[in-house]
Order: C-alpha cells, then structure tokens, then sequence
C-alpha cells in the first residue's frame, strides 16, 4: 500500500452479499466468487447502508489491519454495511478503539492471556473437560457432543478464567447465543447485550479489591487504579466473553470435519506429536465465521492493489480468504497436517489480534486430545448431511452433533 492517490484500475462493482446458511465446512460461494474477481472488491451486506470496500489478498489483509490509516473508532456512530441486523459493540469496547487507548485496555488484562496465565488454568480446563468426558461415557452411546462437551467445556473455561460463579453460567451461555445470532432480531440481541452489560458492570464494581487473577479481578483493580473507565472495562469483558464462548462453534466444525474425514482422525490418534500442528491447521481450514466480522474507515486516502480507497471509506478484511490465499499456503483447499510454515490468520493480525487466541488453541488442543484419547471410536451416528447446523449464526456451527462410539 501506498500514499499514491492516482487510480490505476476502474472501481469494481459493487456486489450484494447475503447472509448465507451454510452447513459444515462448505467455503461460502459468494466469498470464493469476490477472491476469484480480484483482490479488492466492493461489497453490500444485508443491514446498515451503502457499501464498503473488501480487501482478500493476505499480504493487504495484513498491511490493513496493521495500518493506522484504518481506523476501529471511527465506525463508532456509522451504520456501516453490515452482516447482523444489530451493532454488537457496546461504548468503551476495545473492538473498537484505535493505539494508543487501545493498548491502554488491552493492557488491563493481557496477564490473563499471556502463555503463562492460560497455562494456569489449564490444569483446570482439563479437569472440567475429562469430568464431562466421564459422564458421556457414563450414560453411554448415543449423544449429542455439541451438548455435552463442545457447548459446556469453552463456557466453563471462559467463566473461570473471566470470574463469573459457576451458578450464572447458564445465564451467560443464553445470552451469548442471542448475541451472536441474527435470527431473533435486532431487539432481542440488543436486550441480550443490555442484560450482559448490566451483569458486567456489577461484578466489575464487586472486583475492585485487586485480590483476583481472573480477567473481572484485573478489570476491577484497573479501574481503581484510574487506568480504564468502568465503561471501558465493561466493554472489554463482554466483548472477551462473547469471544470466549465462540470456542463452542469453531470446535464444533472442527470435530465434525474430523468425524467426516476418518483419516484424519486415525493420523491425530496414532501420531500424538502432530497434534499442535494439525490443530493450526484446522483452525486455517474452517470457515470460522460466517461473512465478515468489524469494518474500518479510512481516515485518509489509500491505495490497495492500485485501487484508491478514499478518506472515509468503510474496509473490511477477511481473514477466511487470506487462509486460502495460495501465494501464501500452496494447495490452500488441502488440509496438510504437515503444513509448515502455517502463519494463519484466524485470530486477527495488527493491533487487534485476538486477545484469547492462545486460550482458544489451548481449548481446541484439549478436546481434540481427550476425545481422541478416549474415545477412538467416535464417530457420528446419523449421516453428515443429518447434522444440523446453527440458523442466522454469526460464528457457524452444529446446532447438535450426534455421535455414538
């Protein structure tokens, strides 16, 4: 990207995207037609207005997000183009706030997420995950995964490590799914956003001793200390909580692809040692979300690939397409367990890389393990064009996954 304002191509036009059900791990067919059209494209989504500028290519999906010409806060108060038919962010949510303030927030609780503090409840996480394992085993085949693993275990680890009671687990899960769906309607996800934020705010208020290590501990004690807004910290423990429990439907495609794919199945159970690489390389593979996630504006005049993007344009990335850029992984519709090097980008790259990426890979890397471990034999127990999937969700998903072993 460069400063150069001359416009060497014609803008391309601007294409409608719709909100798509898609099922299992089929790449979404509008997505793959936009990356074949060229590297800088122009979109309409379902809800806000206008358009806004889609950038696929993995080099610019880098450079973009890298790029303090793109700016998160400035979408705040637009009713950019948009996927969801409600506006997710809450004031205060570091999603959307630009270096250095957010660096400032994302300080508040990056003990929590650093290599060591995920590994401090990783001991955890796996004793919660081979109790519910038992209980699978307990009651015998068949069942439904999604319900008594895939779904329980993330919101179990995100509540530990974020310090909400065991007893509002429950209440946090329903609230979450209302978020991240598009099916109910825009009322009834803002009231779901509203409940979350009212919850929030009082365990924040409750956690301002500085006694604690989870995430609303270190919140609490920021806040105290002056050093975040309690709107701000809010902000950052819904958006962390949200992120938290997506863990639910990312797994939920990867175990299916893997249920779907026995031979990856049978490398994972006979050779242990390939199992972190293998995990990078799902998470590269499957469609992690559906569309496109939070926009940018940029706040001066940018070329990307020779097309000029003007001051005040809306951007989006996508980080599914820049998986599959082949420049970058050869064969990129292969899974290759030996893939080496793997520099995906399901997390974000630039400043809002995400904050729990760690936590995710370890999540995803335990459950893998344990069914596998302890389960060789699983597999699903209707056919896979049976398994149903999430309706309106924004982060795809089964809705159940049968299986019985």
């Amino acid at each position: 990207m460069t400063h150069e304002t001359t416009r060497t191509t014609a803008p391309p036009p601007v294409r409608f995207w719709p909100a798509l059900d898609l099922t299992a791990v089929d790449f979404d067919p509008v997505l793959a037609e936009l990356m074949r059209e060229g590297p800088v494209n122009r979109v309409q989504l379902p809800n806000g207005e206008g358009w806004a500028w889609l950038v696929t290519r993995y080099d610019d999906v880098r450079a973009v997000t890298n790029d303090p010409r793109f700016s998160r806060a400035a979408v705040m108060g637009r009713q950019v183009t948009r996927l969801a038919p409600h506006f997710i962010p809450v004031p205060g949510a570091v999603g959307f706030a630009d270096p250095p303030d957010h660096t400032r927030l994302r300080r508040a609780v990056a003990a929590a997420f650093t290599a060591r503090g995920v590994q401090r409840i990783r001991e955890r996480s796996q004793e919660m995950l081979d109790e519910l394992v038992d209980g699978l085993l307990r009651d015998g085949p068949p069942a439904d995964l999604t319900e008594r693993v895939l779904a329980p275990f993330p919101i179990s680890v995100i509540c530990e490590l974020m310090g909400v009671p065991a007893a509002d687990r429950q209440r946090m899960h329903t609230w979450t799914q209302l978020i991240l769906s598009s099916s109910n309607g825009a009322e009834v996800s803002e009231r779901a956003k509203d409940e979350m934020v009212a919850y929030f705010t009082d365990l924040v208020r409750s956690g301002r001793d500085g006694e604690s290590e989870d995430v609303v501990g270190l919140l609490g004690a920021a806040v105290g200390r002056g050093e975040v807004s309690e709107e701000e910290a809010v902000g950052l423990a819904v958006l962390v909580q949200i992120g938290g429990e997506a863990v639910t439907n990312n797994t939920g495609q990867l175990i299916y692809l893997l249920l779907t794919r026995p031979q990856l199945w049978e490398r994972l159970r006979t050779d242990p040692g390939v199992r972190s690489q293998a995990i990078d390389e799902l998470i590269r593979y499957i469609p992690h979300r559906s569309a496109v996630g939070l926009s940018r504006i940029a706040m001066e005049d940018v070329d990307v690939r020779g097309v000029r993007i003007s001051a005040g344009d809306p951007v989006y990335v996508s980080y599914l397409a820049a998986n599959r850029d082949p420049d970058v992984f050869p064969e990129p519709d292969r899974i290759d367990f030996d893939r080496s090097p793997n520099p995906h980008v399901s997390f974000g790259h630039g400043p809002h890389y995400c904050v729990g990426g760690i936590l995710a890979k370890m999540e995803a890397e335990l459950m893998v393990s344990t069914l596998v471990d302890r389960l060789p034999g699983l597999r699903l127990a209707v056919p896979p064009q049976e398994v149903p999937w999430r309706k309106g969700a924004l982060i795809r998903g089964p809705e159940a996954l049968p299986v019985t072993w």
